[in-house]
């Protein structure tokens, strides 16, 4: 049958799509995904960034006025005299047990050993310490649980001057000023990668 509309004369047919130009489309479709996908992580966090805001805290701890510690004083549970300051030269974390060292104590107790195992090959420049008014001698298998540990009783007048009072665990640095202060029940993983940033960053203790 005759076409009833002929192409007009030096008008060339419309030329089907030749296999180059699907492979360039298919070649555009492939570049335009995995910029897509390059971007969407990005997009994302500039979304969580500016529609989700949140306070970003790099410590756990309480973050302490830059002051030095107490001269505190006293008697080591083994008879020996006590100073805070003969703690410097290491990170100390102070045990402030109020009047003995009770069920709260040994808790941080636990929490600060195991935050300092926790520094591994590092733990050797962390001391650990708790202080009390009254009485901070500890029962022999709590001593026991926790070799290295120094317990002296203290002037109540100087303890009397610790921030935030007991019970609580006080970070001291190596040149005896205060750092950070942790509740009576801390979080150890919190209160652990608190040591291993200033270990990492300090060069002193």
């Amino acid at each position: 049958m005759t076409d009833p509309n002929p192409p007009a004369a030096g008008v060339p047919a419309a030329a089907a799509p030749g296999p180059d130009a699907a492979k360039r489309r298919s070649a555009r479709r492939t570049i335009l995904l995995l910029a897509a996908i390059a971007i969407a992580p990005v997009a994302a966090s500039y979304a969580v960034y500016y529609f989700f805001p949140r306070e970003v805290q790099a410590n756990y701890g309480t973050l302490l006025p830059t002051a030095p510690a107490p001269e505190l004083a006293g008697v080591r549970a083994d008879g020996q005299p006590f100073q805070l300051t003969g703690m410097k030269g290491q990170w100390s974390l102070v045990i402030n047990a109020g009047a003995r060292c009770g069920s709260d104590c040994e808790r941080m107790l636990y929490a600060t050993r195991q935050a300092r195992t926790m520094q591994g090959r590092e733990q050797e420049r962390i001391a650990r310490v708790v202080v009390a008014t009254d009485d901070a001698t500890l029962p022999r298998d709590l001593a026991e649980q926790h070799p290295g540990l120094v317990a002296a009783r203290v002037e109540a007048a100087a303890h009397a001057q610790l921030p935030g009072g007991p019970p609580s665990i006080l970070l001291v640095d190596p040149l005896g000023n205060l750092v950070l202060r942790y509740p009576a029940d801390p979080d150890i993983k919190g209160l652990a990668r608190d040591l291993t940033r200033l270990l990492k960053a300090s060069r002193i203790g």
